[in-house]
């Protein structure tokens, strides 16, 4: 995705004519026109992010139930990093990963959350806040599991803390569960490890994202399950299980095992549609959009558990006091349930489950989180058929997929490096 070239201030030039206009006509009546004359002011917030959360479906709603128009800086997941860091000022609401913040935070050009401005912060789900399901199983924190970086010591510190404060990150929004997409009509076997993503039988039919930080994830799940190596922690490498990892990729690669190293979701899908690809690193919205075509595709569970991610919202140092407003106006608009049922409509899970089942049907609830059979056909936010009546979801419930996170995306401490050495195995 590349950046959208949306660095308006919020005022139109249409609007510029009129209130030119306005002032042109009350100099001619010799007075200005009073306060009470002008239009109420208008919430404008630029919403910097990779689309994940964003949509047309969701400024539209939040346009006609707050006023406030969102307008969508869309950028890739290192070009939001870079815009932060280099251009603060070139947005007000930043919607972005938890792994990133080891980066942002230190720079400054974030503010964080008063948790006491967020109605339903108490609801959110413990993952965030304790690293463990609502039912309390504590579940897999190597990588940068959101409770690591969810809080910092105060108002104004860069230093995370380790137990929670007034003083969020991140309000969180939405975060999923991610394994490997198959085509089982193709592969015609039962596939339940990591390791057959290096597996010789799909030669020239597999493929890895392109995306350092989470592919390398990706490839220390499949060293382990191969039983090469035991990482102390998959999300902080040192350098020698950098060296050791990105060389066991490169002798699969020399070996002719890679069909395509994908950088974005359409990418990922029309590999897994033309069946170029039978196993590959895979989004679960990828997956349902390969079904959605009509064509097999499964997100399929693995023993060694799931590799996560999780993101949320937070406001530049840029930002009036009256933005600061909106923001948080718009912050509760998202977690009071619609922006919710929309995205786990789509696959992901919501930051406070409570509110999203109330906008859900209950055989919707049923089918996405609690792996039951659909009693009914599903749909897609857009009203496209997603499963029919019977099927069930992959991973099954909420439970089994979040409950079996073996590892979080993460900066690892030595990323300069792990970088150099990924970008050396995708030129070798």
């Amino acid at each position: 995705m590349t950046d959208s070239n949306d660095f308006s201030t919020g005022v139109s030039r249409r609007d510029l004519i009129k209130k030119g206009g306005a002032l042109v006509a009350a100099s001619a009546l010799g007075s200005f026109p009073a306060p009470a004359v002008w239009a109420a002011e208008e919430k404008i917030l630029r919403y910097l992010g990779t689309a994940v959360n964003q949509s047309d479906d969701i400024t539209k709603r939040v346009k006609a139930e707050t006023g406030i128009t969102i307008q969508n800086i869309v950028a890739t997941t290192d070009d939001v990093t870079k815009r932060v860091i280099t251009q603060p000022n070139s947005f007000d609401i930043l919607d972005t990963e938890y792994f990133s913040l080891k980066k942002l935070v230190p720079s400054g050009n974030i503010l964080a959350m008063d948790a006491k401005k967020i109605k339903e912060f108490d609801n959110i789900t413990p993952i965030f806040t304790k690293g463990q399901l609502p039912n309390g199983k504590v579940i897999g924190d190597q990588g940068t599991a959101p409770k690591k970086v969810m809080f910092v010591e105060g108002e104004h510190s860069s230093t995370f803390s380790k137990t929670p404060t007034q003083w969020v990150t991140l309000i969180p929004t939405v975060y999923n569960a991610d394994t490997l997409g198959i085509r089982p009509d193709l592969i015609k076997r039962p596939i339940g490890s990591w390791a057959e993503l290096l597996n010789p039988e799909f030669k020239g039919k597999a493929a890895i994202l392109n995306i350092p930080s989470i592919g390398i994830m990706d490839a220390a799940m499949v060293v382990e399950a191969t039983g090469k190596y035991k990482y102390p922690d998959k999300g902080n490498m040192t350098k020698q299980e950098i060296d050791m990892t990105m060389a066991v990729l490169t002798e699969a690669k020399k070996a002719g095992q890679f069909r395509a190293f994908w950088k974005d979701f359409n990418e990922s899908v029309n590999l897994m549609a033309a069946g170029e690809t039978v196993i590959q690193s895979m989004w679960s919205p990828a997956v349902t959009a390969v079904r959605s075509k009509g064509i097999p595709c499964v997100f399929q569970p693995l023993k060694e558990g799931y590799r996560s991610w999780a993101s949320g919202f937070c406001m530049s140092k840029g930002t009036t006091s009256k933005q600061q407003e909106w923001v948080y106006e718009f912050v509760n608009w998202y977690l009071s349930g619609w922006a919710g049922a929309y995205l786990n409509r789509q696959g992901y899970y919501s930051a406070v489950l409570s509110t999203a089942k109330s906008n859900m049907e209950p055989y919707e609830w049923a089918y996405w989180m609690e792996g039951k059979k659909a009693e009914k056909d599903i749909h897609a936010p857009d009203g496209s058929l997603l499963e029919k009546a019977g099927a069930t979801r992959d991973g099954g419930s909420y439970d089994d997929r979040m409950g079996n996170v073996a590892c979080w995306n993460a900066v690892m401490d030595e990323n300069d490096y792990m970088v150099r050495k990924w970008n050396e195995f995708i030129a070798a």
